[in-house]
């Protein structure tokens, strides 16, 4: 089976613009303890982007000539990637604003042709450095880096959270330290 698996990921990492990716929420004991949404609304966000990846993938234009990535954070939906056109583009919002349990989208898709695997590997390295820098936050009481999310597309870095404004802030700028970064755009949920 350990070999079957990484087989059946090749087709998907050759296929560059097939892919429609889902920020990946994750449910685990480690995250319920951190995380300032509750269990409700983080199992809500996981169930956006799966019915979200289910959708944009039935339609062929879409899985055959995008690049998608959709994450929800409390209910706040952000679409990253590549359409071809500005109807492509527009069809994928549409799809995904009337997805139960999104309250907002913020469209940050690209009008043009996917982007390659090298870059996508580009933005992986860049995303994990963040995150890796995030967690040596030390000098701010009460920062979990767990509590930042970030997605990078194209070198533009997404930053989500429930997160209170000096948080966002020490995030913002770890972020922007970071070499291959165009680009930080927050989109934070701000709490008192």
């Amino acid at each position: 089976m350990k070999r079957i698996f990484p087989l059946l990921l090749i087709p998907m990492l050759t296929n560059g613009c097939s892919a429609i990716a889902t920020g990946g929420a994750e449910v685990t004991g480690l995250s319920l303890l951190h995380d300032r949404r509750t269990s409700e609304v983080m199992l809500v966000d996981e169930r956006i982007e799966i019915n979200a990846g289910i959708e944009l993938n039935a339609h062929d234009d879409i899985r055959d000539r995008c690049h998608v990535n959709v994450t929800a954070y409390n209910g706040k939906v952000l679409i990253t990637g590549e359409a071809p056109t500005a109807e492509l583009r527009d069809k994928i919002v549409g799809i995904v604003r009337v997805i139960s349990g999104v309250k907002l989208v913020h469209n940050e898709l690209a009008i043009a042709e996917p982007t390659s695997l090298g870059s996508r590997s580009k933005d992986t390295l860049i995303t994990t450095k963040i995150k890796a820098a995030l967690s040596e936050v030390r000098n701010l009481p009460g920062f979990d880096a767990t509590r930042v999310k970030v997605v990078t597309e194209n070198g533009v870095v997404y930053l989500m959270g429930l997160l209170h404004r000096n948080e966002g802030n020490v995030a913002t700028e770890i972020a922007r330290r970071e070499d291959g970064v165009k680009q930080v755009v927050k989109v934070f949920e701000y709490i008192e």
